[in-house]
């Protein structure tokens, strides 16, 4: 134990160094959005300022967790083909190496080529665990872990518990005044005192972290790292309160969560090592602690890494190469267009949708249809962001009905119905009426279980959500979500922003469907990380009808022909919702059109349900359903949406692995597999080159998280994914996910988001990026963005163009932030 002096000595220094080194490690935690927000996100978003095998070194010095698939996963990619002789041997060729394909295949099977992973950076109770009878007793760590995880869920519970067990003003004062009391951790770890040496500790978490850094002889140059493997100890509880960070940031606030959770994990390194009184483990523990870590992660891993991206990427290219076939004569005017997300899973919607007929075109866009908006559901009383997580939103969309009247008076009937509901809700689970409710309500309850185990008929494929609750079919629809506040001049020019981005100046056809997406699924924590990650995972409903209503307004539509952008009289715009667990589109606000547009509305009904009985029967393989009519094919994917067991009701963005910025035409005739986000842009529309900059540092960039999210979960689903969602318990409301009943936070997508209980479905490919754009432009771009030209230069995505001028394609290798060339792709064999 520590006396007061020496605690006194500790508070009163500065420690400048210290508080440097704790902003870096902070910096290094990605942020993880809650569940009701869930969007994917790149899990080493903090390490991008590093190459992807710097990065890799790092992180396996830090907590031992590789980027890289295991050797004998490669080598059965190469055995089936999906690594090509071609994509080895250029893979080998850019690095430099001078070996025969054949002749590294042979070292890699043999295990000759392997080499040493990076020292790991041990924790005080790592080495403590390593002289303890983990037979028999539990680990440190483990205890730890697992300790702090119980405390977060207790303290940023958003209302699923009942009571909160402390009034601390903070999560480390609370953490220490309700650990100074708790001899659970003694009992377990057989170690006396514990309890009494978290109360003899520094009560601000400041002085926390430098009295132990002194306490344990930590150097200065050591204070980064070490605390960066701290933090990553804890990674799902550290992503949480580094997403407090960020949202605070976006507000111009500070948010010191994270470096809380710093101190409480420093101070269990602390008073593990006080306990245990032993010089010479703490001295070994502090040469084993020094040792350094790699500048770059040289495993041959890497090179097949490479080669299965090139491999890959050369197929796709010659597909974007190959000659269109001529036309039998000019193209007519669309009879209809739709505007569907750049999400791979609208790539086979739109391939299948254009299939009915030459005169549907289709387009490409982020889901949020550029606006930066966020909604309050009608009673709410918290807006949802509706917009990448990576903006903050700057107009508010409320729902309302058409008049104040009618407002009101649906108002007060959802509360009154809400009302009751919240009180059964609480006579259900309040701890001193638990009990009673068994009593009155048990058996009754115990059908309602029944019935939703029990098969029955589908429901049709709208996507559920919470906006409706306490409001029949026919009120809601009474709704429409309305921007408030913004006058008719920013109206116009948001409206005209958001079609210049779409490459949508001309050429209208009468029907224009803005198509959100939004997924069905039952009893599924991570459901919105299968809605639409551009609208923050929530559906793209609200946004697809918000602009559609602007779009249609005489006044807006005065406004954009004084801009030179004339929108037909005929033609309206028409909100959308596609269902990608079921593949059906249900065209929304559509009963003041149907007397003028009737007949088309009714076409584009026609045609959208044929491409979705196309697309049905093209996944259900995946899906492991058995071939069968579309009538009951249908009903399956309905049933299997509504199924509260059931653990991939779609596959969602699995083997994502390219981003399109070209104009359709580019990639009408390919069949991309789903695989694609697909971004109409055209080049020769965009004089500045702002909507290229534009989809450079926004849309690719999401998708590169998104791809990275995947790619994270896949290669090491232990650290960075969450696990079996059968395990899954809800933390803290909308929090996060434990796998049982504690431990870390767990973040990432689950198992069975990947992987379907004998192969793995996602391929782990880094993005590949491919625009249609001059050179220079896109090149200039790069450079002017230091994210992305971090992503770039590397090797966390790949950048390709598509010159206009000679018809190749060049690869940008990114050699610092302000020089690059650009080299040209050889063709696949």
């Amino acid at each position: 134990m520590i006396d007061s002096a020496e605690i006194q000595t500790a508070h009163s220094s500065a420690h400048d160094p210290v508080a440097k080194a704790v902003q870096a490690a902070c910096q290094r935690i990605a942020p993880s959005w809650p569940l009701d927000r869930f969007i994917a996100v790149n899990p080493w978003w903090g390490f991008v300022d590093e190459s992807i095998q710097a990065a890799s070194a790092q992180i396996g010095h830090l907590c031992g967790s590789a980027l890289t698939m295991p050797m004998d996963w490669y080598l059965a990619q190469y055995a089936k083909g999906q690594i090509t002789d071609n994509g080895l041997r250029e893979a080998l060729k850019r690095r430099g190496l001078a070996i025969d394909a054949d002749a590294f295949w042979q070292q890699c099977a043999a295990g000759m080529a392997d080499s040493a992973p990076p020292a790991r950076l041990m924790l005080f109770t790592e080495a403590l665990d390593a002289r303890r009878d983990l037979r028999h007793l539990p680990a440190c760590q483990d205890v730890v872990i697992h300790a702090i995880g119980q405390h977060c869920a207790s303290w940023f519970d958003q209302g699923q518990a009942r009571w909160r067990p402390t009034h601390a003003t903070s999560l480390y004062a609370a953490w220490q005044e309700i650990a100074a009391h708790d001899n659970g951790p003694s009992m377990l770890l057989g170690i006396n005192g514990i309890a009494g040496r978290i109360a003899a500790l520094p009560a601000a978490h400041g002085e926390l972290i430098g009295f132990v850094c002194r306490a344990l002889n930590i150097e200065p140059h050591e204070y980064a790292a070490y605390f960066s493997a701290l933090l990553l100890s804890s990674n799902g509880w550290a992503a949480w309160c580094a997403y407090l960070r960020w949202q605070a940031g976006q507000q111009c606030q500070h948010d010191d969560h994270l470096e809380q959770l710093l101190a409480i994990r420093l101070a269990w390194e602390w008073v593990l090592a006080d306990s245990a009184g032993d010089k010479a483990l703490l001295d070994d523990w502090r040469a084993a602690r020094r040792m350094p870590g790699k500048a770059s992660d040289d495993s041959p891993a890497w090179v097949w890494q490479d080669a299965l991206d090139i491999s890959w990427q050369q197929q796709v290219s010659q597909g974007l190469l190959r000659p269109a076939p001529p036309a039998a004569a000019p193209p007519a005017p669309p009879a209809m267009q739709a505007v569907f997300c750049i999400d791979v899973r609208s790539e086979p919607m739109r391939r299948a949708l254009e299939a009915s007929g030459p005169a549907i075109r289709t387009h490409g866009f982020a889901g949020f249809f550029g606006l930066p908006i966020d909604y309050l559901p009608f009673a709410g009383s918290t807006a949802r962001p509706q917009l990448p997580g990576l903006l903050a939103p700057q107009l508010r969309v409320a729902a309302e009905a058409a008049t104040p009247e009618a407002t009101a008076q649906l108002l007060a009937r959802r509360r009154f119905r809400l009302g009751f509901s919240q009180a059964w809700e609480g006579f259900r689970t309040t701890a001193s009426s638990g009990f009673g409710f068994v009593e009155t309500a048990g058996l009754g309850y115990a059908w309602k279980l029944l019935r939703a185990s029990l098969p029955g008929k589908a429901a049709a494929g709208t996507v559920p959500g919470t906006d409706s609750d306490g409001l029949q079919d026919a009120e809601y629809a009474r709704l429409r979500p309305v921007i408030g506040g913004l006058a008719l001049g920013d109206a116009v020019n948001l409206a005209a922003g958001v079609l210049g981005a779409m490459s949508m100046r001309a050429g209208f056809a009468p029907l224009v469907l803005l198509v959100g997406h939004g997924s069905q699924t039952a009893n599924n924590p991570h459901a919105a990380g299968l809605d639409c990650g551009a609208c923050c995972g929530q559906t793209g409903e609200v946004n697809a009808r918000v602009l559609a209503g602007l779009l249609n307004r005489r006044d807006i539509r005065a406004g954009l022909l004084a801009q030179g952008m004339a929108l037909p009289e005929g033609t309206r715009f028409v909100a959308g919702l596609h269902n990608t667990t079921t593949d059906e589109v249900t065209l929304l606000d559509t009963r003041e059109m149907e007397s003028s547009h009737g007949a088309a509305l009714a076409q584009a009904r026609q045609w959208l349900a044929q491409a979705g009985q196309r697309i049905r029967a093209e996944r259900a393989p995946a899906l492991g359903l058995a071939a069968q009519s579309p009538e009951a094919l249908l009903e399956a994917l309905r049933q299997r949406a509504g199924d509260w067991s059931q653990v991939r009701p779609e596959w969602g963005l699995a083997n994502n692995a390219g981003f399109i910025a070209a104009p359709r035409e580019r990639t009408r005739r390919l069949d991309l597999q789903g695989r694609s986000f697909l971004h109409d842009y055209s080049h020769a529309d965009d004089a500045g080159y702002a909507v290229l900059e534009l989809i450079l540092t926004a849309p690719v960039v999401v998708a590169h998280w998104i791809n990275m999210q995947y790619y994270a979960s896949t290669v090491d689903n232990r650290r960075w994914g969450s696990g079996n969602k059968v395990l899954h318990n809800v933390v803290g409301g909308n929090i996060g996910v434990f796998e049982g009943n504690g431990g870390d936070l767990r973040i990432g997508l689950p198992m069975q988001s990947l992987h379907d209980g004998e192969n793995w479905v996602h391929t782990p490919l880094r993005l590949s990026v491919w625009v249609e754009a001059p050179r220079d432009a896109i090149a200039s771009i790069v450079q002017r963005h230091e994210k992305v030209a971090q992503l770039v230069a590397g090797g966390w995505l790949h950048l390709l163009c598509i010159d206009p001028e000679d018809g190749k394609i060049y690869r940008h290798a990114l050699h610092s932030l302000g020089s690059g060339d650009w080299l040209p792709e050889p063709a696949a064999p």
